[in-house]
């Protein structure tokens, strides 16, 4: 079972950067890169949206249009990590962030990291 760890959220002033990480461990003898990646978030009293994803050798990330122009998503194959950097953050990007892989039906979610943007 593949686990993944998130790691890098925290609090920060409207207009800051945060850049979020997912370490992926326990890999099967299936790569890492095999993995489509993806970030998700949820804020209270909200449900879970896709934030953005990134195919299995970053050949396409697709964004979800709140955040596009500020956030990309990235992965370092080499080192089974996928990377969301946040730069003009909002309020209304406060959230737990969840890290999601995905082959083919299954998928493996993180334990997720809280993001705050407040002054």
């Amino acid at each position: 079972q593949v686990q993944l760890v998130e790691s890098g959220g925290g609090l920060v002033q409207p207009g800051g950067s945060l850049t979020l990480s997912c370490a992926a461990s326990r890999l099967p003898f299936i790569p890492f890169s095999s993995y489509i990646m993806s970030w998700y978030r949820q804020a209270p009293g909200k449900e879970r949206e896709l934030v953005a994803t990134i195919t299995q050798n970053s050949g396409s990330t697709n964004y979800a249009e709140s955040v596009k122009g500020r956030f990309t998503i990235s992965r370092d194959n080499a080192k089974n990590t996928v990377f969301l950097q946040m730069k003009s953050l909002k309020p209304e990007d406060t959230a737990v962030y969840y890290c999601n892989a995905r082959l083919r039906v299954a998928q493996t979610w993180g334990q997720g990291t809280q993001v705050t943007v407040s002054s």
